[in-house]
């Protein structure tokens, strides 16, 4: 049986790791116990930051703890990582300061929280901002090892993670596969490639087990880094399958679809179709059921995939 794992207790677990580093430091907006940086809180108290229901503050301090030396973690649900957008660009990407936000609960996969709690354009937000990396990964193995890397880099960050618990993807990140910026194939093909992030990953498995029940044989791609996105790894995708297809839990503009898009009209260019939320708002309602009201889920990508072959 599949194991099911939330992608943001694999971020509190590698704040946990990322603790025998006495320059890494933890800040939090009054939400702790649901982006799992409680238990670097109370692991280590002194070193953790509570910045009460202040985003704006929260980045800014890390900005300050960032200029001084110590590598800053921050994390709040991503809807309100937008609060603190002006703070994020003036404070924390024009110095190029090393600043690792991370906004849990994003996308519509969020459920029964509603749309005022669904971030559904946190990924286009981050990704215009130079100098900040953004990454939305698919598990929780993948979301420890990405959060670990980020301790290692000078650039500031938004990572997207998930309440809702999905299939794990990864058995562990020790063959060095799992790397900021890369790619990874999680399942060959040759007629058609799904390019997806986050909760989209499982989905785009089951879509290619469908199409593939058809005779079609599609690659999967774990994108878990949008921004810089793997162009190399798009390009042979191009040359080797045709055609592409993008999966996400985000607004169609901005997100994984537009970064793609963007890519292919300046190099080698292939159909495309994506799949992502339709430039609408979320509702209240089970993890799946939104998928599936987004029209996003699983037969979907399946359709997408099949269009993209027929644009070839």
């Amino acid at each position: 049986m599949t194991r099911m794992a939330a992608t943001r207790d694999g971020y509190g677990q590698a704040l946990l790791d990322l603790a025998d580093n006495p320059k890494v430091v933890v800040l939090e907006a009054d939400l702790g116990k649901s982006t799992k940086s409680l238990h670097f809180r109370k692991a280590h108290p002194e070193r953790t930051v509570s910045c009460g229901i202040g985003e704006q503050n929260m980045l800014l301090v890390g900005a300050g703890m960032a200029a001084s030396g110590y590598i800053p973690f921050a994390s709040t649900f991503a809807i309100f990582t937008e609060r603190a957008f002006e703070q994020m660009r003036n404070g924390v990407a024009r110095p190029n300061l090393a600043v690792h936000l991370c906004g849990s609960h994003g996308g519509t996969h969020t459920g029964t929280d509603g749309s005022s709690a669904q971030s559904i354009e946190d990924l286009a937000v981050f990704r215009t901002l130079p100098n900040v990396v953004v990454l939305h990964p698919c598990d929780d193995v993948s979301t420890r090892e990405l959060t670990k890397q980020l301790a290692s880099t000078t650039s500031p960050s938004y990572m997207r993670t998930a309440r809702n618990k999905t299939p794990v993807m990864y058995d562990d990140a020790e063959d060095g596969t799992i790397v900021i910026g890369k790619g990874i194939e999680l399942k060959g093909g040759t007629d058609v490639a799904i390019i997806a992030c986050g909760v989209m990953v499982s989905e785009s498995i089951k879509a290619a087990q469908a199409l593939e029940a058809e005779g079609i044989s599609a690659s999967v791609i774990d994108m878990h880094t949008l921004k810089p996105l793997d162009g190399a790894l798009i390009d042979s995708l191009v040359e080797r399958c045709g055609a592409l297809v993008t999966a996400e839990d985000h607004n169609i503009i901005g997100g994984l679809g537009s970064a793609v898009a963007e890519h292919l009209v300046a190099n080698t260019f292939a159909p495309l179709e994506m799949v992502g939320v339709p430039d609408r708002f979320g509702e209240s309602g089970q993890a799946d059921e939104m998928l599936d009201l987004m029209n996003i889920s699983a037969p979907y990508i399946a359709n997408a995939a099949r269009k993209a072959m027929s644009r070839k």
